[in-house]
């Protein structure tokens, strides 16, 4: 499949690439763009994948009606950008010169969409981010229609308010901006990496791009062609005339991504892009059938190598590109379990009941107590995702008694992350026909030795925790550095190799009896199923209220026609 690619500039000789690494002179570097949902980062690696510099920064994110999550575009690239500067300045600091970093790779939020005018390059509006629920109407519109049920097996993903085409056909329909600049055939479209590569590069360059593993949660792109398939848009009713899509393209590629055009690493070329979750499974090294990896991060989300040929889900998880390495390879596929709160949940403690101000401090909060006393946190803020999909869930929780303290509901909102992911290992064990026999883990909630204990204790296997616990970023460094040849890496066996050889992983095994965790999954499956229902009986609240406020106007119209026929008659 990869020599029918358009960018065969992405191929090169790896023997050719040995022969300039071996001639050049001086240690080389790989710098990484990380976008996230609450931060942005650079990070500069060295030769052995060991991080010399960084820097990063929390950007605003903004909810102006409830269940609508948004950036400002400007924010994303605005904080991409100081973080290349501070980290420059690190960089330089240590004795090293802009000429030894050699690529730089991109990893980015997926399925959160911005939408700008072609021809300015303005942005539209607010992008959309991926958690946000507005399009809950707009989905059950969808699944209603003929031959939905043939979405799955074409584009890996079952409809739900998660993917980018149901907000970009929200914004079309209900954004006068938006909707005017797509009947105007002015609006241009892309998830977080387009978006950035389009303003780092500098918009005058008009490079409009994205990968594989970024188009692919997009359902617009055919899984199995890796190009954007007309019945798919048919579908969504988006016409391909109308917006620009961005041009699907290999995850490492040293041509295809452009250049930055300013700032510290003006001229630095960008050669790899990669999906977050994606990314971090090239981090993990899992590049090998029956890997898989698990990122804690705002949200969580499991992916499993299911090899060179995509596995449809029959038990609610989604079907995926784990990395496309471009023209020589095959596309790598994955299965995907994806749990909207994780992190999240977390900073709900924080931000919003007054919890601890520090996540360690949470963690520390949950250990204060010996169990959950009985509490069940389903963590539904934006519904459930795999393997349930309940989009009328909500946040609920359940068990609550006057033993219960914050050190219960801490450790309930821990533990609601972990059972998730069971429910995600056990529809991939099912999917794939075997178990795991280990998890690696990574991101912000996998520094809690108490939840890493309690994943191990949930799911039976062993959990395995990298001392360099930014796989994420790792992850687009080493698609950047595959694709260059003066410096960067040779192989994906090489790269396996170098980080086996890493010291201070720690692993986490299985501790609690089988017969309380038994139970305590049964809690959790009962609290799932009663957590049902939520949204949609607001939504008949709404009707009944807009019906009943109908009713009001109505009678009082009437009753103030009475009036004046009344005062008419006096007169």
């Amino acid at each position: 499949m990869g020599e029918n690619y358009e960018f065969r500039e992405c191929k090169r000789s790896r023997t050719d690439k040995y022969t300039a690494a071996t001639e050049s002179q001086g240690e080389w570097f790989i710098g990484s763009i990380d976008q996230g949902t609450t931060s942005s980062r650079f990070i500069i690696f060295d030769s052995e994948a060991e991080p010399v510099a960084s820097h990063q920064i929390e950007f605003d994110n903004h909810y102006p009606e409830s269940g609508w999550h948004e950036h400002d575009p400007m924010d994303l690239v605005g904080s991409v950008e100081e973080c290349i500067e501070k980290a420059m300045e690190q960089f330089i600091s240590k004795g090293y010169s802009k000429s030894q970093i050699k690529a730089i790779g991109l990893t980015n939020q997926r399925e959160t969409i911005v939408v700008w005018d072609k021809y300015t390059g303005e942005p539209l509006c607010n992008a959309v981010v991926w958690p946000d629920t507005r399009t809950s109407n707009i989905v059950r519109e969808l699944k209603a229609r003929p031959h939905s049920d043939k979405l799955l097996d074409m584009c890996g993903l079952p409809l739900s308010t998660y993917p980018s085409s149901v907000k970009l056909l929200w914004l079309i329909r209900n954004n006068e901006a938006v909707g005017q600049a797509y009947a105007e055939g002015r609006l241009a479209f892309g998830t977080v990496d387009t978006w950035l590569i389009y303003q780092l590069n500098g918009k005058e360059k008009n490079i409009h791009v994205t990968d594989s593993t970024n188009a692919s949660r997009t359902m617009f792109m055919n899984l199995r062609t890796l190009k954007y398939d007309d019945e798919l848009l048919d579908f969504f009713g988006i016409d391909p005339r109308k917006v620009a899509l961005p041009k699907i393209v290999p995850s490492s590629c040293s041509e295809a991504y452009g250049t930055l055009g300013r700032g510290a690493l003006a001229g630095v070329r960008i050669a790899g892009c990669l999906g977050d979750q994606s990314s971090a499974l090239v981090g993990q090294c899992g590049f090998s059938a029956g890997q898989a990896k698990n990122t804690y991060g705002t949200g969580c989300f499991l992916l499993y190598n299911v090899g060179t040929k995509p596995v449809i889900s029959q038990y609610g998880l989604l079907a995926t590109i784990a990395y496309d390495f471009g023209p020589g390879t095959e596309p790598v596929y994955a299965l995907e379990g994806s749990i909207a709160v994780a992190g999240s949940g977390v900073k709900f403690l924080m931000n919003n009941l007054g919890f601890e101000r520090d996540s360690t401090r949470v963690t520390a909060l949950a250990e204060s107590v010996k169990d959950n006393g009985g509490v069940y946190f389903v963590t539904a803020f934006s519904g459930l995702f795999a393997p349930y999909w309940i989009d009328d869930a909500k946040g609920t929780l359940f068990g609550l008694t006057q033993h219960t303290n914050r050190g219960h509901i801490a450790r309930a909102t821990l533990e609601a992350t972990c059972f998730q992911t069971r429910a995600i290992l056990d529809a991939m064990a099912k999917d794939s026909g075997h178990s795991l026999e280990s998890l690696a883990v990574d991101g912000g909630m996998s520094n809690s030795d108490l939840t890493m204990q309690t994943q191990a204790d949930l799911t039976n296997i062993m959990v395995e925790r990298p001392a360099m616990r930014e796989t994420t970023a790792l992850g687009a460094a080493i698609a950047a550095g595959l694709a260059i040849d003066d410096g960067g890496w040779n192989s994906l066996d090489e790269i396996s190799s170098m980080m086996r050889k890493k010291k201070g992983r720690c692993t986490f095994e299985p501790q609690m009896d089988k017969k309380t965790v038994a139970r305590m999954y049964t809690c959790w499956e009962r609290a799932v199923e009663m957590s049902r229902g939520w949204v949609t009986q607001e939504h008949h609240d709404e009707e009944e209220e807009a019906e009943l406020s109908k009713l009001v106007r109505e009678d009082s119209a009437i009753e103030l026609g009475q009036k004046d026929e009344e005062s008419a008659k006096v007169v």
